[in-house]
């Protein structure tokens, strides 16, 4: 029997749900210490296209639920408990020629889906201080990171073992076999990202079903923490991420922050990958006020590589671009305001402009420009019968003489109900 995702998304809910309430035989840790919750998301989205030829506009609304299920462990040496995760998007307005924002996904004739979702299964196992997940994965690691931008966020499937037994120290070691797109219900081999000009080509795998991570960070002192990273997609590229944050205190209501990243990344047999990615941001803050400013710089033969659907650790990495083509160079200027400074809690603004240059378009052609200007304004209601809804209202103009320009206006209302 074939279900549709709406139907899946319900039953599966059932069954995460039974499974979780007869585990009280099993141990009582397991129950007393599980949590539930499903998280609502009313999501719209329109991106205005510039150019004049071509689709003009992309225009979706859609209605997202995720729920979470996360059991405690039992009792014993080495405890073992199970987390649940459902995924289900459900179209309200769009149709052909206004699809491709990410809410929805479209078949071949390009008419979006009127719903979608995914489901997946984690089982785990602690011991001291160190555990090992199983099944589905949202990873936030500097090689690779979950994309939670749209209606639903990407999932992995794999295994990941981290340690936390030395104070101060997280090692992470895994592998990932398959991904589920955030416009998707299906699990896919995972491939490198490719847009705009980064000029990767690939040998005769495209896709990989290997994606192997290792890795560590450790807070030297309250203000210092370093990390490095590996990440390896097999057979595609390889990839070596190291980051070092400083926070100085000024005073009570000040700080200075220095976040420097670094990423060497080369081809793994089947690809030319090889690119230097530098970035360094720095961050002021006073008060409710935060004044940044960055530099990123891409080199090497193509630009930045990184799991497609995912996101990366580019300190550029914007609502729409990340500034990671090859030989770019991009300047950031933002500014963050936290009015809970002024007695109004819950209520933020950012807005920041990158612009880049020097992008290698190939022979004969001149350096490739573009820039990005974003501004949020959020609000999350903070008692009352509607404490937890969250209003984020984004937008984004990009201007480029080598890609699209564009216009672009998100519309976030998300609340979050815990079930127990």
């Amino acid at each position: 029997m074939h279900l549709k995702p709406l139907s899946r998304f319900f039953v599966f809910s059932s069954l995460a749900a039974t499974a979780f309430g007869t585990s009280t035989m099993a141990s009582a840790a397991f129950l007393d210490d599980s949590k539930a919750a499903v998280e609502l998301r009313n999501f719209y989205m329109n991106r205005d296209f510039r150019s004049g030829t071509g689709q003009s506009k992309a225009e979706e609304w859609a209605q997202g639920f995720i729920l979470k299920m996360e059991s405690g462990y039992t009792e014993g040496p080495v405890g073992f408990g199970l987390d649940a995760i459902g995924l289900l998007g459900v179209k309200l307005d769009s149709g052909s020629g206004r699809g491709g924002t990410g809410l929805l996904p479209r078949s071949v004739s390009g008419e979006p889906a009127d719903d979608y979702g995914t489901a997946g299964l984690t089982a785990k196992a602690k011991l001291s201080s160190t555990t090992l997940h199983v099944g589905t994965l949202q990873p936030i690691i500097p090689v690779l990171m979950r994309n939670d931008s749209r209606l639903l966020p990407n999932i992995y499937r794999g295994a990941w073992l981290q340690s936390k037994e030395i104070e101060g120290l997280t090692l992470d070691l895994g592998m990932l076999d398959r991904t589920s797109y955030r416009d998707s219900s299906d699990y896919e081999e995972m491939t490198v990202f490719n847009g705009g000009l980064r000029n990767i080509t690939l040998g005769s795998n495209t896709t990989s079903d290997e994606f192997t991570f290792a890795g560590a960070k450790y807070q030297f002192m309250p203000e210092l923490t370093g990390s490095y990273y590996y990440g390896g997609l097999d057979g595609i590229y390889d990839q070596h991420n190291f980051n070092l944050v400083h926070v100085l205190p000024l005073s009570d209501n000040q700080s200075f922050k220095t976040d420097l990243r670094y990423v060497r990344s080369t081809d793994d047999g089947g690809s030319n990958v090889d690119n230097n990615a530098f970035g360094a941001i720095f961050t002021y803050r006073i008060g409710g006020h935060g004044f940044s400013g960055g530099y990123q710089k891409m080199s090497g033969d193509t630009g930045f590589a990184y799991v497609a659907g995912g996101d990366n650790m580019l300190i550029n990495l914007l609502q729409i671009n990340d500034f990671g083509n090859q030989d770019e160079k991009s300047w950031q200027v933002r500014y963050d305001y936290d009015f809970a400074a002024m007695g109004i809690p819950g209520l933020s603004l950012m807005t920041r402009y990158v612009t880049g240059d020097n992008v290698d378009r190939g022979a004969g052609l001149s350096e490739g420009k573009e820039w990005e200007r974003d501004t949020d304004i959020a609000y999350v209601i903070q008692d009352g019968p509607l404490k937890n809804l969250g209003l984020k209202v984004r937008n984004a103009t990009v201007r480029s003489n080598f890609g699209a320009d564009l216009d672009e206006t998100r519309v976030i209302l998300s609340y979050t109900l815990a079930l127990w």
